[in-house]
């Protein structure tokens, strides 16, 4: 049974079979175009767009997926991020019709590949800060699977902010204070999968030179170019662009909502 794209809703979750027989959920809430979210880690299909889906669903019927682990997403050990990619292109197959597609950090790179799948399915893409497979030292690694056989989870969140994506201290003593913080914790032990997915996939920027869909590279003005394969892609991909989020750096959906909305439907409708 496809997914309806017409009727306006409040967020409603709704599940359905994949052709590999795995069970995928996602949040369907608005009117229009359909465009699919694909969260990253320490976050889920809510979290990840808590406070830019109420803006987007005003202009697109919003389908969020959730990824294994999430929801009522199949939870799986071992999946690779080509798995995951798989799970996204059913969803946009589960769709029925062409849709726009989203993605952040590590579902970024699934969204990315998705759109390898089934490319003549996705009218627009964007992506926003994919990491690069090389994002942490063998030394991070190990801290962080010597935390997770504690479930030190607290820890393993806090010091891969700090010693990974190297968000200041200060910052991260502050966003502990608030009430984001423990769904970030809760989502720890799912996005050890996606860490050790993420280290195991091979990225070749040339292998995506012939996708023949408008791609939108964006990236913060205060993040770390180097942990992200934005610039690598911007290289080589022929119908792509860069757009730069002026005074964000990873959670621009997060942390400027209202801006990041407007540069994405800008560049989705326009």
């Amino acid at each position: 049974m496809r997914a309806s794209i017409t009727t306006s809703t409040d967020p409603v979750m709704i599940q359905f079979t994949s052709p590999r027989g795995i069970r995928i959920s996602f949040q369907k809430s608005g009117r229009g175009p359909a465009l699919v979210l694909v969260h990253g880690g320490f976050s889920d299909h809510h979290t990840n767009w808590e406070f830019v889906e109420p803006i987007l669903r005003e202009r697109f019927t919003v389908c969020a997926l959730a990824r294994r682990n999430r929801g009522t997403t199949e939870a799986t050990e071992g999946h690779s991020l080509l798995d995951e990619a798989e799970d996204v292109a059913a969803l946009i197959r589960h769709i029925g019709e062409p849709v726009f597609l989203l993605g952040h950090s590590y579902g970024a790179q699934c969204a990315l590949n998705a759109a390898r799948v089934v490319p003549g399915a996705v009218r627009k893409l964007a992506l926003y800060e994919p990491p690069r497979p090389s994002l942490m030292s063998p030394e991070a690694v190990g801290t962080l699977e010597t935390l997770a056989a504690a479930e030190a989870w607290d820890e393993f969140s806090f010091t891969f902010f700090r010693d990974t994506i190297r968000v200041p201290v200060a910052d991260l003593e502050a966003l502990r204070a608030t009430d984001l913080w423990a769904p970030i914790v809760a989502d720890a032990k799912a996005t050890l999968s996606d860490l050790r997915a993420l280290r195991a996939f091979h990225f070749d920027a040339g292998g995506y030179r012939a996708l023949p869909i408008p791609i939108c590279l964006q990236i913060g003005s205060e993040s770390d170019h180097d942990l992200y394969v934005t610039d690598a892609l911007a290289a080589v991909l022929p119908h792509a662009r860069l757009q730069l989020l002026n005074g964000q750096a990873h959670e621009g959906m997060t942390t400027a909502p209202e801006m990041y909305a407007e540069a994405v439907t800008t560049f989705l409708l326009e």
